[in-house]
């Protein structure tokens, strides 16, 4: 079946960075919006640490939200201890990361659209095509497959977009497999670390206390990332990690990109935001704030503007695209081991950590 409404817009996915958009369009604009999850047990749960960084919490004071309580977990804690495997080098250091559950998080941020927007979840963009001066748009919901049809699609489905890749055929951006473990938590503190080791992965992988669980994690390149997210756990027991008998094992594509032509803001009027436009941190893997920022900056062109090209959002995002640059100038200094290590020796910016018997 066909709808033959022409909406101004169609949303493609509806984590951050799409639920975002949505709440700031002015309601004269007709608009459609998709989404995989839904409140159902069995939806899709983004795999994430769930740590709120203090740039995209810079963004809930703009936006004058306050956080629901059911959103935020236990425990808070205010520093990373982060460890280089091979040089056994341990540092902490001050961050102000709020602990969140990442899909409750999103599932609250979905509930903040206005009722004026048309919202399908459980849905899933199949195919898009363009027509004279809009775009078909087909989707399976459930079991079904429908056709919808808007004079601007905002593709907003994280590293795997499907609008990016309907765009940009031949583009490529530098990607990770993002691996996650939860285990029932058996440590005696909960704490919140960083792990380097250069023989597994040139990013970083990550241990958290979220609830009653430890989560274990880390993003590694694509063709070996199983094999060396095992070969690690086994390794993070020399430093006290316990890692059996895992309860359940997530895992995702994240992007990092590796200059700043790997960024892909869209083209005539399709436009890309959050992740799905590699908007994330090169050297963290955040990409929350970023999610917040090209939402923003994309709804504020539609609010004022009757018509916008891809051209137009570009040249409003090089700001923030510039700030993503100064991350990449940032990488050397974070996973180049002999600059690291530099670092952690001379113990720049790190804290001491008072023990329970001094």
């Amino acid at each position: 079946m066909c709808d033959n409404k022409i909406y101004d817009i169609a949303i493609i996915g509806l984590g951050p960075a799409g639920s975002t958009f949505a709440r700031l369009l002015d309601k004269k604009l007709s608009v459609v919006a998709f989404d995989k999850k839904s409140n159902n047990e069995n939806s899709f749960k983004k795999p994430c640490g769930g740590l709120l960084a203090e740039d995209a919490q810079r963004f809930f004071s703009k936006f004058g939200l306050p956080i629901p309580i059911d959103v935020i977990v236990n425990p808070q804690i205010f520093s990373v201890k982060t460890i280089d495997v091979k040089t056994k080098d341990i540092k902490f250091y001050q961050r102000f990361y709020i602990n969140l559950d990442r899909h409750r998080f999103d599932m609250w941020l979905e509930s903040l659209i206005p009722d004026n927007i048309e919202l399908h979840v459980n849905s899933i963009c199949i195919n898009i095509k363009k027509e004279s001066y809009y775009y078909e748009i087909t989707v399976k919901e459930g079991d079904c497959f429908k056709t919808y049809f808007a004079k601007n699609i905002v593709g907003a489905d994280g590293a795997n977009s499907r609008v990016r890749k309907f765009l940009y055929p031949q583009k490529h951006i530098r990607s990770y497999l993002a691996i996650q473990q939860w285990f029932e938590d058996k440590h005696e503190t909960p704490f919140y670390s960083c792990i380097f080791d250069a023989d597994l992965t040139n990013c970083y992988a990550w241990g958290l206390t979220k609830n009653q669980y430890f989560i274990f994690g880390g993003a590694f390149p694509v063709q070996e990332g199983k094999n060396n997210y095992e070969k690690l756990k086994i390794k993070m027991k020399d430093f006290g990690f316990k890692l059996d008998n895992p309860v359940k094992t997530e895992a995702c594509l994240v992007l990092r990109p590796a200059n700043p032509f790997q960024f892909c803001c869209g083209k005539e009027n399709i436009f890309l935001i959050g992740e799905a436009a590699g908007f994330i941190s090169p050297s963290s893997l955040e990409g929350i704030s970023y999610a917040f920022e090209s939402a923003y900056i994309l709804s504020e062109l539609f609010n004022k503007n009757s018509v916008i090209s891809a051209k137009d959002y570009k040249k409003s995002t090089r700001r923030m695209r510039w700030k993503l640059i100064l991350k990449l100038l940032k990488n050397p200094f974070i996973y180049t081991p002999f600059l690291r290590g530099v670092v952690m020796k001379t113990s720049f910016q790190a804290i001491d950590v008072i023990s329970k018997n001094e």
